[in-house]
């Protein structure tokens, strides 16, 4: 069952305060991952599990020297088409919300999926994250 969009809105208000750009459909993944460079995804979870030290680590690793060049989420749960498509992108891994993706051109080059995110406070998947970074967007 979807969750209530005035319950998510305010963590979409914090992608966008990011500079994440939301990718609500299959066509807007496509295009997203069309970009020339860099391009992380991240699959967010709307229950706020994980997700709640997820964000704040994609925060923190933003403000890094190395970035990608273009950063997209998925609203599990609330984009379902988008995320789906998303996912499709990265079969190779199963599915887990949240999660991250770091595509170099069109190739899965680093994935992060929840069991890696879950338990583990921000600043420590902050840093896995910039180590991501440093090796696949500088």
């Amino acid at each position: 069952m979807p969750y209530d969009p005035m319950l998510v809105e305010p963590m979409r208000e914090d992608m966008r305060a990011m500079s994440v750009q939301e990718l609500t459909d299959p066509a807007g993944v496509d295009a997203f991952l069309a970009a020339e460079g860099t391009k992380l995804v991240f699959v967010n979870s709307v229950c706020g599990c994980a997700a709640g030290q997820a964000r704040p680590a994609l925060r923190l690793a933003l403000q890094h020297a190395n970035t990608p060049d273009h950063a997209g989420t998925v609203f599990a749960g609330q984009d379902v088409e988008a995320t789906a498509h998303a996912r499709g992108k990265f079969a190779q891994v199963p599915p887990s919300s949240p999660s991250i993706a770091l595509f170099k051109g069109d190739e899965l080059v680093w994935f992060m999926p929840r069991h890696l995110i879950e338990s583990r406070d921000a600043q420590t998947i902050a840093f896995d994250l910039v180590t991501a970074f440093d090796e696949h967007c500088s």
